[in-house]
């Protein structure tokens, strides 16, 4: 059942037109269930998901159960899924660990919509399979590896964006196993060890900070929490925020994304900055199509859309957004990290860790 409330905002994004965006994004959707980044081009996992998120959000619950179910049977038998998919085949056989782990964000928030026991009970073997294959690839220091090459070789590389990303999906399958009345008390101890590596050890992690995800997302995804969040992006707020205009996708770069700019806007709402978030959020809307897709993203320098593309997860982030700051949906919370596990503050060994030394000297 398609239900009639969808996000909307006023005075950012009216019910009719969030409605507009969903459809275009439900036009890209392929009848295996998979969405591309547009109509002819990949798929990939992680994408795939946010794309089907903001389909249920909007009350297209079929289109989204399609996405899930085509996502399930092109998980690989150990747990994780291939980078690229078209037309039904692996495109790119590298395999990313935040894509596997970004499964269990989709069931949580497809749960919290629909509130079916039986649906999560039916991706519940597929969800654990995917946190195992991930869990596989962390580091003693708490770090994920980010990557495993065609072959299965794990390049070593942690990146802080992709981490981040699965915190969040280890908080997602924790809240799905105390759903089910499942003890993972091992998946608890991993996201603590994660989320400490992210808060208190930038050093184990490749230098990104030129990408605004990097800044953001350890906000987003749970780590940095409180106090800490908000200082994180009053830090760097310059660096990537053009005023009127949206979020940077790099520092020194003059592209500005509606898809940064509106997981900025979660984050914001994680601190509590709605107002701030919804500013952004507006100012996401000049790169909207007359259709109701969203452009990548924008070159300020020369004013022109860059690039020449209206992918499904730009659309997708923009209506997840709108959720968010609306209050709208039974899930529009969970980027807010409602009724997810909070991440356990694990005690460090390292003498020399900012983290211990803070919890001692508090």
């Amino acid at each position: 059942m398609r239900r009639r409330s969808v996000p909307h905002l006023p005075g950012v994004l009216a019910a009719a037109a969030a409605r507009a965006t969903a459809a275009a994004i439900a036009a890209a959707q392929e009848g295996s269930g998979a969405i591309p980044w547009e109509p002819g081009r990949d798929a990939d996992p992680w994408d795939h998901v946010e794309a089907a998120m903001a389909l249920d959000a909007c009350g297209l619950a079929d289109e989204a159960r399609a996405a899930l179910a085509w996502l399930l049977r092109v998980q690989r038998p150990d747990g994780g899924f291939a980078r690229a998919y078209r037309g039904g085949a692996e495109t790119d056989a590298t395999a990313e660990s935040n894509m596997a782990a970004y499964l269990a964000v989709g069931v949580w928030h497809h749960h919290l919509l629909h509130g079916d026991r039986d649906d999560l009970a039916a991706a519940w073997p597929a969800v654990q399979r995917a946190v195992g294959w991930v869990l596989a690839l962390q580091a003693p220091g708490g770090e994920v590896a980010w990557a495993c090459d065609p072959r299965g070789r794990p390049d070593p590389t942690a990146l802080v964006t992709g981490c981040s990303s699965i915190l969040l999906s280890l908080r997602c399958a924790l809240a799905a196993a105390a759903a089910l009345g499942e003890d993972r008390p091992d998946w608890e101890l991993a996201a603590g060890e994660l989320g400490h590596a992210l808060a208190w050890h930038p050093e184990r992690f490749a230098d990104r900070s030129r990408y605004s995800m990097d800044w953001y997302y350890p906000v987003l995804g749970g780590a940095v929490r409180g106090g800490g969040a908000r200082a994180r992006l009053d830090a760097d707020w310059d660096r990537f925020v053009v005023p009127g205009r949206g979020a940077r996708c790099v520092a020194d770069r003059p592209w500005v994304t509606a898809a940064e700019t509106s997981e900025l806007v979660l984050a914001l709402d994680v601190t509590g900055d709605r107002g701030e978030a919804a500013a952004l959020l507006r100012a996401v809307q000049r790169l909207r199509d007359a259709g109701g897709g969203y452009w990548t993203g924008i070159d300020l320098a020369a004013e022109r859309i860059w690039p020449v593309e209206r992918t499904t997860w730009t659309a997708a982030a923009v209506l997840l957004a709108t959720d968010a700051l609306s209050r709208t949906t039974p899930a529009s919370g969970l980027f807010r990290g409602e009724g997810l596990p909070a991440v356990a503050d694990l005690p460090c060994a390292a003498p020399t860790c900012p983290g211990r030394t803070a919890a001692l000297s508090g």
